[in-house]
């Protein structure tokens, strides 16, 4: 019983100190069948899954996501090519978790991604390189509230946090 008590406050005070992301499984992921492959990597690293629907991208939020390249050529394609067919939105909590998701997707342009990575192992692609994963802490907390309502993200006591993180990590 104290046991239980202490591994619970070990637990509700590690949550606090968790970062969450966004990670999107992009319509070539879905269109290859590879959603359970990339959610079983970020599970697998020890990320916990807070969040996740699969949603059709508006127009509208599609231009909002991608505002930062409007003034590119290729904006149009971009937008087009994530609006084929429905995607699958993350939310990844970890310690760190911005940083751990980047690098497990790997770099941007799947060919010049390193094998082992989500990109190097499943993407020739700069636009088709089957994720977005939010870049920055920053970003995450403004496209985690593009995404999500509130009450569509969880707050549980993971119990295999205590064999994730060592106690003086957390």
């Amino acid at each position: 019983m104290v046991f239980r008590k202490k591994c619970f406050f070990f637990v509700s005070e590690t949550l606090e100190k968790m970062e969450r992301t966004l990670v999107i499984l992009k319509p070539c992921t879905v269109q290859r069948g590879l959603i359970g492959e990339i959610i079983s990597r970020f599970e697998k690293k020890g990320l916990v899954l807070v969040g996740m629907k699969m949603t059709w991208l508006s127009d509208e939020t599609l231009s909002e996501h991608y505002a930062h390249l409007k003034d590119k050529p290729f904006f149009q394609r971009v937008k087009n090519a994530m609006n084929t067919c429905p995607v699958i939105v993350c939310c990844w909590e970890g310690l760190e978790a911005v940083s751990v998701v980047r690098t497990i997707t790997g770099v941007t342009n799947g060919r010049h991604a390193l094998p082992g990575t989500i990109r190097g192992d499943y993407s020739m692609s700069v636009q088709e390189n089957i994720v977005h994963a939010s870049d920055s802490t920053k970003t995450a907390v403004i496209e985690l509230k593009r995404f999500f309502k509130e009450d569509e993200l969880f707050s549980y006591n993971p119990s295999l946090l205590s064999n994730l993180y060592a106690n003086d990590e957390v």
